[in-house]
């Protein structure tokens, strides 16, 4: 198989990931908890941090205590619960600048080495937000071979499996690092052929192209479609448009009532979304 092929398979394969839609849940999640006035509180102790009633913003001084903690505990609990707090807050485009700053990111990397299952899949649900940010991928993308490794030898379904398919969604968003899951491309479709309801993607995955949809994650999911888009030009797969198979990814993005959205979004009343599916509807 040659290389453009197996760019334009990994796009495919991972956006048929639950990953894709996760990834999506989390950011909205984040704006409406953005949103809704949370206070922040200026001193919290380690064990603040790590409470279970801990639901604030924390800011840069609260977020350098926490990695702290959870760079010299040695408590299962009290690690698992610091990479719950970090996981929520880099929800927040804000700290997840903050977190790469304070050199956080090999932190939690540490993490998905260890032999606990519960905190390996919550160390990989914090990269995941993470890795969101552009910037943030630079320093995640020396992980994607262990998550690789995780996600094919780990328990189908598993909560772990799963966290570890949302990275490497996010991950591969764009094209910067898709080449570097080339070596395993059987196994991810083994894995989206025989997992359950939760590593597969069904019609509701269009409502994300509705125009009601908030800009942030409109954009991020017509970048997808242009990304496959892109890879099927380079195995000549647009010009020839191959029957694609019902409930396949491709039988969605390129029926009829994807087609009708994205003619809607070349109306839509913000500039960005509105380019982006201009480059897309001529694919239809």
């Amino acid at each position: 198989m040659g290389g453009a092929r197996d760019v334009g398979w990994v796009a495919a394969g991972l956006v048929l990931g639950a990953g894709a839609c996760y990834c999506i849940y989390r950011l909205t999640r984040g704006q409406q908890r953005g949103s809704g006035g949370r206070r922040l509180r200026p001193s919290l102790s380690a064990e603040d941090l790590t409470s279970d009633s801990c639901d604030d913003v924390l800011n840069a001084e609260q977020l350098q205590k926490l990695l702290y903690l959870l760079e010299s505990t040695e408590d299962p609990v009290i690690m698992e619960r610091a990479l719950v707090t970090l996981g929520n807050n880099a929800a927040f485009s804000a700290n997840q600048a903050v977190i790469r700053e304070l050199g956080g990111i090999p932190i939690v990397g540490d993490k998905i080495n260890n032999p606990n299952h519960s905190i390996k899949e919550k160390a990989l649900n914090a990269l995941n937000n993470l890795s969101v940010n552009v910037e943030n991928q630079i320093k995640i993308k020396i992980y994607i071979k262990q998550i690789c490794e995780d996600v094919f030898s780990g328990p189908l379904n598993s909560a772990v499996q799963l966290a570890g398919l949302r990275v490497l969604t996010n991950m591969t968003v764009t094209n910067d690092h898709q080449h570097m899951l080339k070596s395993y491309i059987t196994d991810l479709f083994q894995v989206l052929l025989t997992g359950n309801g939760n590593t597969k993607v069904d019609s509701s995955f269009l409502s994300l192209y509705d125009g009601h949809v908030a800009k942030e994650i409109l954009l991020r999911v017509l970048t997808l479609f242009q990304n496959i888009n892109n890879c099927l030009r380079m195995e000549g797969q647009l010009a020839t448009q191959p029957p694609f198979s019902k409930g396949s990814l491709f039988f969605l993005l390129y029926g009829e009532e994807c087609a009708q959205k994205m003619r809607a979004l070349v109306y839509h009343h913000d500039v960005d979304v509105k380019e982006k599916a201009l480059t897309i509807i001529p694919k239809f």
